[in-house]
């Protein structure tokens, strides 16, 4: 039997002893590895699926998905959807059969936790060839090039240094970034701002550097951070609270409070009020009000990511909920990842100087810095007013965007699903009315080449939603991916 790919199918004519005390999941990883290191199996062949390995070894497809993953964490096989796993193994992977090293145990013992499977896959299919329905990145073609160019020209013509920066960032653009926050009522000096590489980098400051194991994060549900790992990995608490159309039900925390000792462990609140990451909901300005009340009241640390507050379509959204803090209880994190290119890697704390220093002595720790070039060259975007003049346009194009993808939606999706107008960001939250499996969907989808975010790696429990985003992909390309999903699932229903 061949694959698409005219690479062969490897021969199995062998069955592991039940007998043994060895795991039947090691005798499946060590007679593949026997057979690669032997010679009898060449790389670029390809293994049998899991339901004809459970057949052809007599086991479950539990034991069959132990051995697998066993394999892929050891660099011996590869799996993809719809291309078979194949077998990729090179000199390191055969020592380490060989000499029974047990590599995974120390994978699975390091800080970091593993994203799970569905995410790896978008990550790495994101620079394939698939149309992208969720991500969230902004189209390439929104990259302002000419404004670049300027920015450039002009750093040519000035003395400047790529050497280290201060422990907190370069002081002009924290400067800069001090001013811009007076429009929007934070008073904020360039001493309470530290740059960071992507506000990505200021969540896992704050997560391993100010919160003990075994506390909890309070957080939309759903919500962006379940998507990721950077509380989870420092052994921190994930605590999911609804939202409605005004934003997150703040008064559902009471009860979670009152069940932990806070003598022991921390609280905080993790919040995205405007153009939420996934839902595209706008927390209103008495949401606002009322839950900087609760967190006052209850003495509750937030940490609010304005990472889209920029990028409104039809109107500015409600001041930050750091506008109203008085005594440093909100930690501002802010980014150019959404509105301008999230390769330059800069972000930026805000919060009370105390905090501040030892956030910035923890990423001295880290990295020593970010990026001493993207910080000149945000500097110039700000100072030049090329960044407000690059906004404008933006948030002209997102218009045109998000009115396709609605448009779409409406001539596409009426039957099939109900979903959202957001007012600004990137995404629609769209949920399905059928209860069809969200993870056939998504294999489904990427044989037709669409790659989907789906909802369950943003909530905390199940759903049959998606999380659409217009920022990426054409008009005319997203409607005819909007055109061909809504078929894979009347097929798949």
């Amino acid at each position: 039997m061949k694959t698409k790919e005219n690479h062969k199918t490897v021969i199995i004519d062998w069955k592991p002893n039940k007998n043994l005390d060895k795991p039947i999941y090691l005798q499946i990883v060590e007679y593949i590895c026997n057979k690669i290191s032997n010679g009898h199996w060449l790389i670029g062949s390809y293994l049998p699926s899991q339901r004809e390995l459970s057949k052809l070894f007599d086991v479950n497809r539990s034991t069959i998905v132990s051995a697998m993953d066993e394999l892929v964490s050891l660099g011996i096989i590869e799996s993809s959807f719809g291309g078979g796993t194949k077998i990729i193994s090179n000199t390191w992977s055969l020592l380490i059969s060989k000499e029974n090293l047990d590599w995974n145990k120390y994978v699975k013992s390091g800080l970091f936790k593993s994203n799970n499977s569905t995410i790896q896959t978008i990550i790495k299919l994101e620079f394939e060839d698939y149309i992208r329905l969720g991500t969230g990145e902004l189209s390439p073609g929104l990259f302002p090039h000419h404004m670049m160019n300027k920015i450039f020209n002009k750093l040519s013509t000035k003395a400047y240094s790529l050497n280290y920066t201060e422990p907190l960032g370069l002081i002009d653009l924290r400067i800069a970034i001090s001013n811009r926050l007076k429009k929007l009522g934070i008073n904020a000096n360039p001493s309470s701002i530290l740059i960071t590489s992507g506000s990505l980098q200021a969540l896992q400051l704050i997560s391993i550097s100010m919160i003990k194991k075994g506390s909890t994060v309070f957080t939309e549900d759903p919500s962006y951070l379940k998507s990721l790992e950077i509380f989870q990995s420092a052994g921190i608490n994930l605590s999911g609270i609804p939202m409605d159309n005004e934003g997150i039900k703040y008064w559902d925390i009471n009860n979670s409070l009152k069940t932990i000792d806070r003598n022991l462990y921390n609280c905080l609140l993790y919040t995205i009020p405007s153009f939420q990451n996934p839902t595209g909901t706008t927390m209103t300005t008495k949401r606002r009000k009322d839950l900087f009340e609760f967190c006052k009241k209850h003495q509750l640390p937030v940490i609010e990511d304005c990472a889209y507050s920029e990028l409104w379509i039809d109107e500015a959204p409600p001041l930050p909920l750091k506008s109203m803090d008085v005594n440093g209880m909100v930690l501002y994190v802010g980014t150019i990842s959404k509105t301008l290119a999230p390769g330059l890697r800069i972000g930026w704390i805000i919060g009370p100087e105390s905090i501040i220093e030892r956030l910035g002595d923890v990423k001295m720790q880290l990295d020593y810095g970010a990026s001493s070039l993207s910080q000149l060259v945000l500097t110039e975007f700000f100072e030049s007013g090329l960044y407000d003049e690059h906004l404008t346009y933006l948030r002209k194009e997102l218009k045109i965007r998000r009115d396709n993808a609605i448009n779409s939606l409406n001539e596409y999706f009426k039957d099939l699903g109900t979903w959202n107008i957001p007012s600004g960001g990137f995404y629609i939250w769209l949920t399905l009315k059928n209860n069809i499996s969200i993870d056939k969907l998504f294999k489904e989808s990427l044989k037709e080449h669409i790659l989907l975010n789906i909802g369950s790696i943003y909530s905390f429990k199940a759903n049959h939603s998606l999380r659409i985003s217009y920022a990426y992909e054409d008009c005319l390309t997203f409607r005819n991916a909007i055109c061909k999903l809504s078929k894979i699932i009347r097929n798949i229903s």
